[in-house]
């Protein structure tokens, strides 16, 4: 009878042992992650949908849409953006749409320049209408709260949202953007490498066309553009800003004008009802600042860029970071002395890529089928993905050929 106590006890304590560790290892199942949904309606524009919710999102919650740009998932966006920082904090849900095409579209853009999908009841327009439905209703949240951001395609795509659908959003981000139907008529590489000039009515119009006799509130606008962007030129933000200046009633002249971090000025119009962001010195990105401080958030990588957290910025522009949605950000401190010291030497910067990469992250321009880099100007060959270079940056937004001169 001993001995049976004995292994019997033995035996339980392998077991607690087993189950302890267990506990340690596998993550509880209720635990939020990025989740694929299916089955959210018709779908006719073919795309996915994820979504995020924190643990213990209550009811009523916020809903943020995030749009990933070109050559990118979900999954990157989720990932690398800061939303979901600021999701767990503020406690709001994210859903991710995500393009993944075929082989006739082999870089995962929504399609914002197919008329066929940036109309009211059709394609990628109305699937991305379904995915918000389908979202607030099965996950109990608030339809009076819910905001779109998106970067590149994602961000045109942006833009056709909300002026497809303005009775779903309160508030859109467009980073990195187009105006809404720059194209069609004119040529996407018109749109993105040149830009389209036209007057802030003519743009409004557009807007106001894309839903006849809709005479409901129009979602407050927030741009997003890096000032050395070669992918989508600068200009589009200004057009951007006079499309839905437009569109919302008031004047093309901002009201304020505010230095943030990151190299960012900030231009308010009418009652804080468009924001534009200009970056001096970026590229083609969504902006984040990677570290712990209550304003900074994010991964630098490719397309995500190193300057000033966005998804920080745009939280607190849709109000919800609570009442009044003003940012606190990390105060600067001023040294009373200035101490002594050995300066650091900082190794210019060396990117080794296709001609295509360098362009799609800002280092370089197409022009006429061949590829330019930024600030030098100097050749580069035909824009594809087979031919190569290194690109030295020796200045904020210059960069120059330098195939022999780094390692």
């Amino acid at each position: 009878m001993r001995r049976f106590l004995y292994s019997s006890l033995t035996l339980l304590v392998g077991v607690l042992s087993v189950v302890a560790a267990l506990q340690l290892t596998v993550r509880p199942a209720g635990a939020a992650a990025l989740t694929k949904v299916t089955g959210f309606g018709s779908n006719p524009g073919a795309l996915n949908m994820w979504v995020y919710r924190p643990d213990n999102l209550p009811a009523g919650a916020p809903l943020v849409v995030a749009m990933h740009g070109c050559t990118q998932t979900a999954n990157d966006y989720y990932t690398n953006s800061g939303w979901k920082k600021y999701a767990d904090q503020y406690h709001f849900a994210l859903v991710f749409p995500e393009r993944i095409d075929s082989a006739s579209y082999p870089s995962n853009c929504f399609q914002w320049f197919q008329e066929s999908h940036i109309a009211r009841g059709q394609g990628e327009a109305l699937s991305v209408a379904q995915i918000v439905g389908f979202a607030t209703q099965t996950y109990n949240l608030d339809s009076k709260r819910v905001y779109i951001t998106g970067l590149s395609a994602g961000g045109a795509m942006t833009a056709v949202m909300l002026a497809t659908y303005p009775d779903l959003f309160a508030a859109g981000s467009i980073v990195s953007g187009l105006p809404y139907r720059c194209s069609p008529p004119a040529s996407t590489s018109t749109c993105q490498y040149s830009g389209v000039d036209k007057t802030p009515k003519a743009w409004g119009d557009l807007v106001r066309n894309a839903y006849p006799g809709y005479t409901g509130p129009r979602p407050r606008i927030a741009i997003w553009h890096g000032q050395s962007d070669a992918v989508v030129v600068p200009k589009n933000g200004l057009e951007l800003r006079d499309q839905w200046t437009d569109v919302l009633g008031v004047s093309q002249a901002p009201v304020s004008t505010e230095t943030l971090p990151g190299s960012t000025t900030l231009e308010k119009y009418g009652a804080d009802a468009v924001r534009l962001y200009k970056i001096a010195g970026a590229g083609h990105g969504t902006p984040v600042h990677p570290g712990t401080g209550a304003d900074q958030c994010g991964t630098a990588a490719a397309y995500f860029l190193d300057s000033i957290c966005s998804a920080y910025r745009d939280a607190a522009f849709f109000g919800l970071d609570g009442p009044g949605g003003t940012p606190t950000a990390t105060p600067t401190v001023t040294p009373t002395a200035t101490p002594t010291t050995t300066p650091t030497v900082t190794p210019p910067v060396c990117v080794t890529a296709s001609n295509y990469a360098h362009t799609t992250a800002g280092r370089a321009y197409q022009s006429g089928g061949n590829t330019y880099a930024n600030g030098s100007n100097d050749a580069m060959g035909l824009w594809n993905t087979f031919t190569s270079h290194t690109l030295k940056q020796t200045a904020p937004g210059y960069w120059v050929v330098a195939d022999a001169q780094c390692p």
